[in-house]
C-alpha cells in the first residue's frame, strides 16, 4: 500500500490498493482427501472381503468336522461289526464237540454217585448153590459205569486238548493233575494212567478190588468222579462263553447265531 504525504490543504488520504491476486487452490489438499477417501473405500472393500472369506473359511472348517465325526461315527460302526465277528480262538464245531464231552462225563458221574434204590452201590441179595444168601455189589453194573466214566473222561482230554482256548486249557489241565493226585487209588481197583495221560481199566482187576474203595472214588460227595464233573463243567461252561465270540454278522447287517447249546455240526474238517 503506497500512502501519500498529508499536507492541510489535503483533506482526504488516498490510499492506492493494489488488486489482491487470486490464491490458488490448494492442490495438495485435494489430493489428501482422494487418497483418504480411497484408504476408506479400500478399507471397507477389504474388510467386506475378508469378513465372507473368514465365514467361508468357518463354514469349510464346520463342515470338515461334521464329515470327520461322520466318518469316525461309520468306522466305530465298522470296528463295532468287526469285532463282533468271530473273535473265538475256536471253531464252532470244536466248541460243539468239548460241550459235548463235558456233558456226557458230567452225565457219566452222576450215574456213579445216584442214592437211593437206583444206586450202583447198593447191595443186592445173592443166594449161592448151597442156599446161602449174601448180598453183594453188582460189579458187573458197577464196572459199565466206570468203564462208561473211563471212555468219557478220556474224551474230554482230547476234546480239550484240540482247543486253542487258555480257560479250557487250563481246566482240561486242572482234571489231568487232579487224575494224577488220585492215581494211588485208582490203581488200586485196575484203572492206570497212560502216559498220554488217558485211563485205562482192567476189567479182571477191577472186579476183584474192594468196592468201597471204588465207591469211594466215584460214588462219595466229594471224590475223585465228583471233583471230575466239577472240572468238566467249568470247561463247558468255558465253552459256552467262548461258542459266544463265534457269532457273525451277514452282508446285510443281520445278527447270526452260528452256535447253539448241545448242537451236532454235520461239517466235516
Amino acid at each position: 500500500m503506497k500512502k501519500y504525504p498529508y499536507t492541510e490543504s489535503t483533506d482526504l488520504i488516498i490510499y492506492d490498493q493494489k488488486p489482491k491476486k487470486e490464491k490458488k487452490q490448494k492442490v495438495w489438499l485435494t489430493a489428501v482427501c482422494s487418497a483418504l477417501a480411497a484408504s476408506i473405500f479400500t478399507a471397507g472393500v477389504f474388510g467386506t472381503g475378508m469378513y465372507f472369506m473368514q465365514k467361508n473359511m468357518n463354514n469349510n472348517t464346520q463342515s470338515a468336522a461334521v464329515a470327520s465325526e461322520t466318518t469316525q461315527s461309520d468306522d466305530s460302526s465298522s470296528s463295532s461289526v468287526s469285532a463282533a465277528t468271530s473273535t473265538s480262538k475256536d471253531s464252532s464245531k470244536t466248541l460243539a464237540n468239548i460241550e459235548s464231552a463235558a456233558d456226557d462225563l458230567k452225565k457219566v458221574s452222576e450215574t456213579l454217585r445216584t442214592n437211593g434204590d437206583k444206586s450202583l452201590f447198593t447191595k443186592k441179595q445173592t443166594t449161592d448153590k448151597d442156599g446161602k444168601v449174601s448180598y453183594e455189589y453188582d460189579t458187573d453194573k458197577i464196572y459199565k459205569a466206570v468203564s462208561d466214566f473211563v471212555d468219557s473222561y478220556n474224551k474230554m482230554l482230547k476234546e480239550g486238548g484240540d482247543s486253542n482256548t487258555n480257560s479250557i486249557l487250563r481246566s482240561t489241565k486242572s482234571m489231568v493233575n487232579l487224575t494224577k493226585a488220585n492215581s494211588n487209588m485208582l490203581s488200586k481197583v485196575g484203572i492206570t494212567i497212560g502216559t498220554d495221560n488217558k485211563l485205562s481199566i482192567d476189567e479182571t482187576a477191577f472186579k476183584k478190588a474192594d468196592m468201597n474203595t471204588v465207591k469211594s472214588l466215584f460214588h462219595t460227595t466229594g471224590g475223585f468222579g465228583y471233583q471230575t464233573s466239577v472240572q468238566a463243567g467249568m470247561i463247558e461252561s468255558y465253552a459256552k462263553s467262548e461258542a459266544e465270540k463265534a457269532n457273525t454278522y451277514n452282508k446285510s447287517g443281520m445278527y447270526t447265531y452260528n452256535y447253539t447249546t448241545g448242537e451236532i455240526y454235520n461239517t466235516t474238517t
